[in-house]
């Protein structure tokens, strides 16, 4: 009984008080067994050994007795504090562990709550009316702390992880919910942001749920009606995913894009009266108009793209020299002639005539087609918008009503004859090519231009509708059934303008839509 009771009281007898030790110690590896002196035979007397274990953060150590004889006692301290003392009875002689084989399946490991252990081991004098005791033996090893099972601080920090805690080997990582991410202190939880959506030239943005960018806002571009129109016809929506990327879907990141839209002036011309003949344009009804000065010439084009002013060759080629860009003066969206010349001119910064273009005497205007590249681009609005180029189902029917503009001669009836200061417009048909032929055969022979197939003509048999000198390089306009006007002609040559039998002469530009795409897109 005396024996059986000593056993228990080992085991269960634990004194809890706080006491520094300062020893000297040898740090042991992370597992392995730990045993008293010259164990298993008897421990010598006036002993003191300890031992020190420590293990990385984030583990904490289990020591587990597995055999032990001994009067004296194990003292167990846990970061240089004593947290409990394992004794025999040291009042009593008579006591001694037998048998302790059959005893240690009881004993409970002891875990440290840090990283560090301290075992000491103290023997007394040798008695010697009792056998002396063979001390003990013991293992240890390192344990993973599960840091996010551990209670909440109580200093009021919050717990580890504001959402998901994940016990890793020898630590932990905070992980979040989906549609947030980690914030800078690897702890709280934050709402991903996917960040203002990029800026769309010619449109917006309208947030259309959500909260400042967060996930799953939804934001959807709009382009800048009626002036641009969304690529493809849609405007995209866009969700802000968990990766922090607004996205159309999952698997595209769009960029949107606002096309210019060509040939729809926001305004028409209510009378289709009669530049020779005209009347004059109502604001914002001739959008794509230019205004050209080349040193003292005046003339005109027509602006098919945000840089790009498409004109006649002859305007911008002077004694059989190309102009440089600085020679030339620039103006759009404006009606008004003093008006126009009040304000700064638009820069170019290239001049693009066609290769094949030849007019040493004034009488070869074929290929009579220029390019002007402007130095900024433009953006358009009510008194600027683009004419379309001619596409593969636009024709040149014969009769069909065609619109000329531009800003050169006009008269007042009586023959009185002279530069408008106003931009004027005419409805004229477009003539057959035979007939077009045909009124050429009263021109003096040394005088008569050449006819191909790039030009066509258009009037009418008893004139008084035509275009005619400063109207160079301005556009003849036919509208197809949708309502889109397009770039059939540049005004080129003629005779006599608006008179009986005469009909003014155009560059077809829809023989020359691949030229002006190359051009364009090289340069």
């Amino acid at each position: 009984m005396d024996t059986f009771n000593a056993r228990i009281g080992w085991t269960s007898f634990i004194t809890w008080f706080l006491h520094v030790l300062v020893c000297e110690c040898v740090p042991l590896p992370d597992s392995g067994q730990i045993h008293s002196p010259q164990c298993p035979q008897l421990y010598p007397v006036n002993l003191q050994k300890q031992w020190e274990i420590s293990v990385p953060d984030g583990f904490q150590i289990s020591l587990t007795f597995t055999h032990v004889d001994i009067k004296s006692s194990i003292t167990v301290l846990y970061d240089e504090k004593v947290l409990g003392k394992f004794c025999g009875n040291e009042n009593s002689a008579d006591v001694e562990f037998t048998d302790v084989v059959h005893l240690h399946h009881g004993y409970q490991p002891i875990l440290s709550p840090g990283n560090r252990l301290k075992l000491i081991f103290q023997s007394h004098d040798y008695n010697p009316d009792r056998n002396q005791n063979v001390g003990f033996s013991a293992r240890y090893q390192a344990i993973d702390i599960d840091e996010c099972s551990a209670p909440e601080p109580e200093d009021g920090s919050g717990p580890l992880c504001s959402q998901k805690c994940l016990n890793t080997l020898g630590s932990y990582r905070c992980a979040c919910h989906h549609g947030y991410k980690l914030h800078s202190d690897q702890r709280a939880c934050m709402l991903i942001d996917c960040g203002e959506p990029e800026p769309l030239l010619n449109g917006g943005v309208t947030l259309l749920s959500g909260f400042q960018n967060q996930y799953l806002s939804v934001v959807q571009y709009h382009c800048n009606e009626p002036f641009y129109s969304p690529y493809g016809g849609i405007n995209v929506s866009l969700t802000c995913e968990a990766d922090g990327q607004w996205r159309s879907n999952h698997d595209v990141i769009l960029r949107p894009a606002c096309l210019p839209v060509c040939g729809r002036p926001t305004k028409q011309n209510e009378y289709h009266q009669r530049i020779i003949g005209g009347n004059d344009a109502a604001e914002h009804t001739i959008p794509w108009q230019a205004f050209i000065n080349v040193g003292y010439s005046r003339g005109g084009g027509m602006i098919i793209a945000d840089r790009w002013i498409l004109t006649a060759a002859h305007m911008v080629v002077i004694n059989g020299q190309v102009q440089t860009p600085e020679a030339l003066s620039i103006y759009l969206g404006l009606a008004d002639v003093p008006q126009i010349l009040e304000t700064p001119s638009l820069n170019a910064t290239a001049v693009h005539v066609h290769r094949q273009y030849n007019n040493p005497n004034g009488l070869n205007y074929d290929h009579d087609i220029a390019l002007i590249k402007l130095k900024d681009p433009v953006t358009f609005k009510a008194a600027i918008m683009p004419l379309c180029l001619p596409s593969k189902n636009d024709t040149y029917d014969t009769g069909m009503m065609g619109l000329v503009s531009g800003f050169g001669i006009t008269d007042k009836g009586n023959y009185l004859r002279f530069l408008t200061n106003k931009l004027k417009y005419v409805h004229i048909p477009v003539v057959e090519q035979q007939r077009c032929s045909n009124s050429l055969r009263g021109t003096p022979r040394t005088k008569k231009p050449i006819l191909t197939d790039n030009m066509f003509c258009a009037g009418t048999p008893e004139g008084g509708k035509d275009s005619c000198i400063g109207d160079d390089g301005s556009g003849f306009t036919l509208q197809s059934e949708n309502g889109r006007f397009w770039a059939a002609g540049i005004v080129s040559w003629g005779f006599r303008c608006g008179q009986k039998g005469t009909y003014g002469f155009y560059t077809k530009v829809a023989n020359y839509v691949d030229w002006i795409n190359k051009i364009m897109q090289e340069n």
